[in-house]
């Protein structure tokens, strides 16, 4: 089962894998976008799917599977990992999974680390409004210096027998600046097992050749904060959720004080 099958690379993929494998396969590809429904059929008919792949429009949380899968694929990730809401759309779809039943990706997991860059600062300022400095950009990331090796943030893993209808986190974690700095904002990246041993990261510490589908995502902070070296800086991260959206709090509290950005999700939120 691929869920948010898109316009087809995961179908086009898991068909192939299967071939080599030599393993007859019955596939539902489940797309809530209607746009990209019409994509999926003309793909069938014209590279032969036939009847090996039945293509479902529907978003995959209301979608009532006839049978359970042994494999459910998905490409829900973000720059972020959990940004665009792969947490919230593979626990709504695990049901389809049969027991003992495998989610391609199993794991991801978000890293932050401290910013230096008066280049991407100023680019939000220049728009002169609170709600820019409270919204992420994905960003190739360029003039800039990051200050610490990154940290883990948020970690989500599929099937989730123990969802209990929140993905709400919040985490504190900390660096030791090895050099005095300003900081203006948070970079973010992720890291994802797909199965087994199979990594894909864009994370600079395990990056994976040749990855170039995701950018980072950068976290602005309101004012610029000079960090001595040898400082300790600390930063809170909220991921929050309602019966509407999602959204992202931020703030540090080392070396200063900065106030939470994008309280209750006023400026930047994933609509559900």
């Amino acid at each position: 089962m691929v869920v948010g099958a898109g316009r087809g690379p995961l179908v086009a993929a898991s068909l192939r894998a299967a071939s080599k494998a030599g393993v007859k396969i019955r596939m539902y590809a489940v797309e809530k976008n209607p746009n990209a429904v019409v994509t999926l059929q003309h793909r069938r008919v014209r590279e032969g799917w036939g009847d090996d792949v039945e293509i479902i429009s529907c978003d995959m949380r209301k979608w009532e599977a006839p049978q359970q899968a042994d494999i459910m694929v998905s490409e829900l990730l973000g720059s972020f990992g959990d940004n665009e809401l792969s947490p919230e759309c593979l626990d709504g779809a695990q049901r389809f999974l049969a027991p003992g039943g495998v989610s391609i990706p199993q794991k991801y997991t978000s890293f932050m680390a401290p910013l230096a860059s008066a280049k991407l600062w100023n680019e939000v300022r220049n728009f002169r409004d609170i709600e820019h400095f409270e919204t992420s950009y994905v960003v190739k990331v360029h003039t800039a210096c990051q200050l610490a090796e990154a940290k883990p943030v948020f970690e989500f893993s599929h099937p989730n027998p123990e969802f209990e209808h929140s993905n709400n986190r919040e985490t504190e974690i900390n660096w030791t600046l090895s050099q005095s700095a300003t900081i203006h904002g948070f970079v973010g990246y992720f890291e994802s097992q797909l199965y087994g041993d199979i990594y894909i990261s864009i994370n600079p510490s395990t990056f994976s050749t040749g990855m170039f589908s995701w950018f980072p995502i950068y976290f602005p902070i309101r004012e610029p904060v000079f960090a001595p070296e040898g400082s300790t800086v600390t930063a809170l991260m909220w991921r929050l959720s309602d019966a509407q959206k999602v959204w992202y709090e931020w703030a540090l509290t080392s070396p200063t004080v900065t106030p939470i950005h994008n309280p209750n999700g006023r400026s930047q939120a994933i609509g559900l």
